[in-house]
């Protein structure tokens, strides 16, 4: 589609300079009037009225399959947009509910129901290597269906304005192979695993003690706030902060450090109670939850 709407642009904008040019350069006594009206109606009109009117046809023809519903079975994930952030649960069928934030993993080949919502304000949810963007609005469930057809990891974002961090709310959509998309969702559904290092049991710790419980769930502890980002397998995403920060202990301590600094606007409250030892444990436990 991208294709032949590119296309058609091209030949129409190709014509309108070659008959400014030839304007351009014609004498006026030369010009016969009864020839420019026809050449202004037909050329500035009729034509122009015919190629759009094809070319929205055209358009709009793949939109029935695109908004239908995937066939019965198919994996549903439901994603909430946030003031800045996303919230990405999946729906296996017969499965318990997986929850997780700020990433969309998908098995290529395979059609995927996405259900979109927001709690706060307009967004609008674009993948532009799989799909069309589609908006998210509060009060409403909207519908987009994706089958992507080849794997690699591309960049989402959230195409709509939507207050002082808007440029700052991406996220990585990884295509898999079917079988490492399956073990990775199985994962995905595992409580946390225990510290196994005196520092990452420090860092649990001063967690639950700073209570960052309230906010954040992480399945197999007591935390289990439901405001923020579910971090039951935070260590093992691409990235932090919604695209904005590498997935390493340095930019854990950034972010708790910087997070109204990184993320104008945010939501979430620095740790100035925390001392560097205490920040570093408790990025060194979030990054060993893989």
């Amino acid at each position: 589609m991208f294709w032949w709407m590119a296309g058609s642009a091209a030949v129409i904008w190709f014509a309108v300079i070659v008959l400014a040019i030839w304007a351009a350069r014609s004498a006026p006594e030369k010009q016969n009037r009864r020839r420019a009206n026809l050449l202004i109606i037909g050329g500035g009109a009729v034509v122009p009225t015919l190629a759009l009117a094809l070319l929205l046809l055209y358009g709009l023809a793949p939109l029935p399959a695109m908004l239908a519903p995937a066939p019965p079975g198919s994996l549903l994930i439901e994603v909430s947009g946030e003031q800045w952030w996303w919230r990405v649960r999946y729906r296996p069928p017969g499965a318990a509910v997986v929850s997780v934030a700020n990433e969309i993993r998908l098995p290529v080949g395979a059609p995927v129901q996405f259900h979109l919502e927001s709690p706060d304000v307009v967004h609008s949810f674009w993948i532009p290597p799989l799909g069309g963007k589609i908006d998210m609005i509060p009060g409403r469930v909207t519908r987009l269906v994706l089958t992507p057809n080849r794997s690699g990891t591309f960049r989402g974002a959230c195409a709509e304005y939507c207050g002082t961090s808007h440029a700052l709310m991406a996220f990585p959509v990884v295509v898999m192979e079917p079988a490492d998309f399956a073990r990775w969702l199985t994962a995905q559904a595992l409580p946390a695993q225990a510290p196994t290092t005196a520092l990452a049991a420090r860092g649990l710790a001063a967690f639950l003690e700073s209570g960052c419980g309230a906010c954040h769930s992480i399945r197999g502890t007591s935390a289990a706030g439901v405001i923020g980002p579910d971090l039951t397998h935070v260590g093992s995403r691409l990235s932090l902060g919604a695209g904005i920060l590498p997935n390493t202990p340095e930019a854990f301590v950034r972010w708790l450090k910087h997070a109204d600094k990184l993320k104008p606007g945010v939501h979430m409250p620095v740790f100035g109670m925390l001392d560097e030892p205490e920040l570093q444990a408790v990025a060194a436990y979030l990054d060993a939850l893989e």
